[in-house]
């Protein structure tokens, strides 16, 4: 074979290319080794065990400051995910409504959304955290002079104490009787568009769901009493005792990265919508369907198409923006693994791996769950 032949050549440099990323990650590695060495640094990750010393101020764990360096980095993980799955949902829905009111025939509502839009999405993220961290929340008043939201909720600059929440003998099994009714709600969907995908007829589905979903733990609930006992707060001599409390640096965080992710996910919706060619909705319209129907049956599945891919993106930026949390001392992954395990130990290596390693699982399992999302949901041509 001569090196004329187009295949030789492409195997050739392929190997090189191989042979030359390899040459490169062990001469960075052996020169990180000889570095650790002699700066007398401990390589490994034994140090997970150790003992952390400091505390966090929200946890969803037990934790304390005699707990490890591996228990911290799980309150870390977990303080992201909470962030993410929370932010996530309230962007969603935000985003997908005001995508929605972009293209009201309603001149103000369509205003008010399209300056929506542009204002959030042109102003910086951080300097949004900023502005609802250090310009409303940290301002409000003192614990004493707490501003009382409804019985039993305050809010002050300590973030927003709400009664604490207690199971019953009964919570067992309102729980159980709300998983039923998901799964019955389920299958009635399932059955309902299969139904009208065959014969043209609409059965209302939602309706029946919304009744099973509510109704069915509603009568539990009846029959076996409430299924959470609620015990207030309590304001002690400088500070409310008891109740559950959400951080100001909890709430900043979500709204800023809710808010701001929703301008993004809003254009997207009103993109995918208007994708969707106008006789659709005008041979809807002539079979007598009303606006509200043909939005929600007619031009929203076939705009998901357009939708669901750069949505994705945007879950995505909003989990990775949490990083940010470091700049209002919310406790999250970066600010409590990245930041002060990384100070106390020393190496940054290891910490800097898992870290980056744990941003990319996450990422990846995102995607994998809105592709599969995307294949169930997409339009299969006949």
């Amino acid at each position: 074979m001569s090196w004329s032949n187009p295949r030789l050549r492409a195997v050739i440099y392929q190997v090189a290319a191989l042979l030359a990323v390899g040459f490169a990650l062990w001469y960075f590695a052996s020169t990180a080794r000889a570095n650790l060495e002699r700066q007398h640094i401990a390589s490994g990750f034994g140090f997970l065990e150790h003992t952390a010393g400091f505390s966090i101020i929200q946890s969803l764990i037990p934790y304390s400051e005699e707990s490890s360096y591996g228990r911290a980095f799980l309150v870390g993980l977990l303080n992201t995910l909470i962030v993410g799955a929370i932010g996530t949902i309230i962007a969603t829905a935000l985003g997908f409504a005001i995508g929605v009111a972009r293209l009201s025939q309603n001149w103000l509502v369509a205003r008010l959304a399209g300056a929506y839009v542009e204002m959030l999405r042109n102003v910086p993220l951080l300097l949004q955290l900023f502005f609802w961290y250090f310009a409303i929340l940290r301002p409000l008043p003192g614990p004493r002079e707490s501003l009382t939201l409804m019985p039993g909720v305050y809010l002050n600059n300590r973030g927003v104490v709400l009664p604490a929440m207690e199971a019953t003998h009964s919570t067992l099994a309102i729980l159980a009787a709300l998983a039923s009714a998901l799964i019955l709600s389920f299958f009635i969907h399932r059955w309902a568009r299969a139904r009208r995908l065959r014969t043209g007829r609409v059965f209302p589905a939602a309706r029946v769901n919304a009744v099973i979903i509510l109704g069915l733990p509603a009568l539990v609930w009846a029959i076996g009493g409430t299924p959470l006992r609620l015990e207030p707060a309590v304001f002690g001599s400088f500070d409310f005792v008891g109740g559950f409390r959400l951080l100001p640096e909890f709430v900043a965080l979500v709204l800023g990265l809710s808010l701001y992710t929703a301008a993004f996910i809003a254009e997207i919706v009103r993109a995918g919508i208007q994708s969707v060619n106008k006789g659709q909705t005008e041979a809807a319209y002539a079979l007598g369907l009303k606006p509200g129907t043909t939005l929600r049956l007619v031009i929203i599945p076939q705009a998901l198409r357009v939708i669901v891919p750069p949505l994705t993106s945007q879950i995505l930026n909003l989990t990775k923006n949490s990083s940010l949390a470091v700049a209002i001392a919310y406790p999250d992954l970066v600010s409590v693994f990245a930041g002060t395990v990384l100070n106390q130990t020393g190496q940054a290596i290891e910490v800097i791996a898992i870290t980056m390693a744990v941003y990319l699982a996450i990422s990846l399992a995102t995607s994998l769950a809105m592709n599969i999302y995307n294949a169930r949901v997409a339009i299969r041509e006949r």
